[in-house]
């Protein structure tokens, strides 16, 4: 038997249950993967407060990690046991001693990055990698608006936008926040605590604004982010940390200057075994060459996998966190 993270209602991390399992035995275009580390994301706490369903319940949780091939099925080819693989998208079940996930979604992990750097950059790193070099492509000399800057995805960004020649600033809730992200590589931070993020914004680019703004919040920063975007500028939405973006009236775009916004998502980009390896391969570059420092700040049993969502969802977490079975 193996061991799994479960829940079987929707609800607090209290719901989250630490149970014995039985590992399926993997498809024909399969893998099992012998997680060695686990990576926790706040998509995480999306599925586990039903803000996205879960296929069916009891369900397992999380969509990232890295560790050992351990079995193949049928039809698999790119990999084999005892391969080193990481993943960073569906289906769910990653919080847990094995996985069994599409060969599809799995990378091969060169040996100059641990399983740990793996599992705690796979979701958010290739999250990085689309947001700056896809969804816009951002380039030297540009000044991007990039909310929550001290969290696992924006401690990357910082780090990325910096190796581009990017000036990015990013939001942040508290001085020593503020003093991480400029550590990563923040051209400027606000701390929005206390000062007015459009106004800051303003001034920083000469009443400019920025012709990308990134924000993985959602509802509590969505009016404050279209006032941060250019004239014709792009505000990327990829995430929902303060709940859902609904009820828009499109109108508000062209109020707050002819805007475009998107949604994307990790999925929409990562569609394929190529598109997910090429990603997977730039993220690696860029952190053997020392562009990007993986940050892994806290780590957690995967049996305390509930104190590791409670800290993450109050905040109280910088850089990344990976639970270890």
């Amino acid at each position: 038997m193996a061991k799994r993270i479960q829940f079987s209602t929707h609800g607090g991390p209290e719901v989250l249950e630490y149970v014995d399992f039985e590992p399926a035995e993997p498809g024909p275009q399969q893998v099992r993967v012998r997680n060695k580390a686990i990576g926790l994301n706040f998509i995480d706490t999306y599925f586990r407060t039903g803000l996205y369903p879960a296929p069916s319940l009891p369900s397992g949780l999380g969509t990232e990690g890295a560790g050992l091939v351990e079995a193949v099925g049928s039809e698999v080819t790119r990999f084999k046991v005892g391969d080193r693989v990481a993943y960073g998208s569906g289906p769910l079940g990653a919080y847990s001693d094995v996985h069994v996930l599409p060969a599809s979604n799995l990378v091969k992990l060169p040996e100059a990055i641990s399983f740990e750097q793996a599992a705690a950059v796979m979701l958010k790193g290739m999250t990085v990698q689309y947001l700056l070099r896809q969804t816009y492509d951002v380039k030297a000399g540009d000044t991007i608006l990039f909310h929550a800057a001290a969290g696992g995805v924006g401690a990357l960004a910082c780090q990325w936008a910096k190796a581009l020649g990017a000036k990015l600033i990013g939001t942040v809730s508290s001085p020593e926040k503020a003093a991480y992200a400029k550590a990563l590589g923040a051209w400027e931070t606000i701390d929005y605590s206390h000062e007015d993020v459009a106004r800051r914004v303003l001034e920083l680019t000469d009443g400019k604004k920025c012709p990308v703004v990134y924000d993985g919040v959602g509802q509590d920063t969505w009016l404050t982010s279209l006032d941060c975007v250019a004239h014709r500028g792009l505000l990327v939405s990829f995430g929902n940390a303060s709940g859902a973006v609904t009820g828009v009236n499109l109108g508000i775009l062209a109020q707050k200057g002819c805007l475009y916004v998107t949604r994307p998502t990790l999925g929409g980009y990562a569609n394929t075994a190529e598109n997910t390896q090429a990603m997977a391969d730039e993220l690696f570059s860029m952190i053997s060459s020392g562009k990007l420092t993986v940050d892994i700040s806290q780590r957690y049993p995967l049996s305390e996998a509930a104190k590791a969502q409670t800290e993450l969802s109050a905040r109280r977490t910088m850089g990344s966190t990976v639970l270890l079975p």
